[in-house]
């Protein structure tokens, strides 16, 4: 392999010639071999897209020369088509600012930019990573402000419509299932009746609640750091450069991006992404209910609930011929564990913002990103390969309602709690039905059970 050398304040680097990384990145590279995590190019793009934006503030406040900005700009847009993927090479678990990822986006595209220009060679700095590629910057806005484009941008383009889609898949297995009426159960134990279009509704009610929850969250995301530099008292920079790089910002991306009201704050904390995440912890949580509930009336098919089929999509077993198991439902509980688990590291990266700086950045975006991936993807994935194709076995569904004994509570306002508690318990030792055991008993006649216990007037309120 051919090298190049590069040189930064701690001497002379080796680079392979094939990279467009310089100094600082390859000190990084070597000095966090840790674990197989990459930062994500969720984080990289969206600082080429900050850097593309403050390149062209700095144009036009002449502080960057014509052809300088045009390498500059051509290179961050190449960035961001994914064009440079394979020249971010760093681990999550690096400086706790991201320092190291904001020096390789500005390597990256200070080199690039002098491979355009065809003036100069890589690595020489004619188009310099700090002075140019990061003025008016530091790490410390510039991580945090990334981090908040990147995770509203992709909330907005996945999550949100996956919650969309899932929610309006549930409200119509609402209405699907209105007319079938079933056993409820609390505790696990056999319980009074309700429609099994009720029992979903409260899904749906679920998840309808945590899209408006996560929705509430994100406007706090589009509040940038940029321009606070290090601290958040904007040294190196001007006071309007912020609302300047902002406007840029929406205008590329459509969203009202805007400056922090305080940059010292969203600096030196990132509370906003520990309330996301609380959120995203609030919407697992409501899936591994959903999951769980859907896993647990779906079992059998002949020693179980059976009250739901799911869509047969693979074979359940390697042994046991025949066999279809709630794979859909293991898949959605178990990332919504993972969700859990992700928000109390980001709860716990949250409150290191020890003084003026936050240096759990990395974990925390990181975090943040993989419960929106998951949480996404889980969404649409039970959507399209069980809730879509998810029936009712409405025999099943009969037979638990006819032979479940909390009917008789139909029968306390008109004998009372211990008359019809007698003729449950009568029923179940002797293995009769409840009408059969209250006629025995002597505490109704045939036409009065058929009048008061009828499980389609049991469930009539809240339809």
């Amino acid at each position: 392999m051919s090298y190049r050398l590069e040189s930064d304040s701690l001497g002379f680097v080796k680079i392979s010639k094939k990279k467009l990384w310089g100094a600082q990145t390859q000190r990084a590279l070597e000095n966090f071999k840790i674990g197989n995590h990459l930062m994500p190019l969720e984080l990289i793009h969206a600082l080429a897209l900050i850097k593309e934006c403050c390149a062209r503030v700095h144009f036009k406040k002449k502080l960057l020369s014509p052809k300088k900005t045009k390498w500059i700009v051509k290179a961050c847009q190449e960035l961001q088509s994914g064009l440079l993927n394979e020249h971010f090479p760093l681990s999550v678990w690096q400086t706790g600012s991201g320092t190291q990822t904001n020096m390789n986006v500005n390597e990256v595209i200070a080199n690039r930019a002098i491979q355009l220009s065809k003036k100069g060679q890589v690595g020489d700095k004619s188009i310099h990573p700090n002075d140019d590629i990061n003025k008016s910057q530091s790490s410390n806005d510039t991580i945090p402000s990334a981090m908040r484009v990147a995770l509203y941008l992709f909330a907005k383009k996945n999550l949100l419509p996956a919650l969309e889609d899932f929610e309006k898949s549930l409200k119509v297995k609402v209405k699907e299932f209105k007319t079938f009426l079933k056993s409820g159960r609390t505790h696990l134990m056999d319980a009074v009746p309700l429609s099994l279009g009720q029992e979903f509704s409260a899904f749906h009610k679920q998840i309808l609640e945590n899209k408006k929850n996560i929705q509430a969250k994100l406007p706090k995301l589009l509040e940038l750091p940029l321009g606070g530099t290090a601290v958040g008292t904007g040294l190196n920079s001007w006071s309007s450069f912020s609302k300047e790089v902002c406007l840029l910002i929406q205008e590329k991306t459509n969203c009202s991006f805007k400056p922090a009201s305080n940059k010292f704050a969203e600096i030196s904390n990132h509370d906003c992404l520990v309330e996301l995440s609380g959120s995203l912890k609030t919407l697992a949580v409501s899936l591994l209910k959903l999951g769980n509930d859907i896993r647990l009336m779906s079992s059998g098919p002949r020693c179980g609930f059976s009250e739901l089929i799911l869509p047969a999509n693979e074979p359940g077993s390697s042994i046991m011929p025949g066999k279809v198991n709630p794979t859909q439902c293991e898949a959605l509980t178990m990332l919504s564990c993972q969700v859990i688990a992700q928000d109390l590291s980001i709860s716990l990266g949250g409150l290191q913002g020890h003084l003026q700086l936050n240096t759990f950045k990395p974990l925390i975006f990181f975090n943040c990103l993989n419960s929106l991936r998951l949480l996404s993807d889980g969404l649409n994935n039970f959507r399209k390969k069980a809730l879509k194709g998810l029936k009712a076995n409405k025999r099943k569904l009969k037979e638990h309602l006819e032979n479940s004994l909390m009917l008789i509570t139909a029968l306390n306002p008109h004998i009372g709690y211990d008359k019809a508690s007698q003729i449950a318990k009568h029923a179940y030792q002797k293995n009769t039905s409840l009408k059969e055991a209250a006629v025995t008993l002597g505490f109704v006649t045939n036409k009065q059970f058929d009048k008061w216990v009828q499980a389609k007037n049991m469930i009539k309120a809240n339809l």
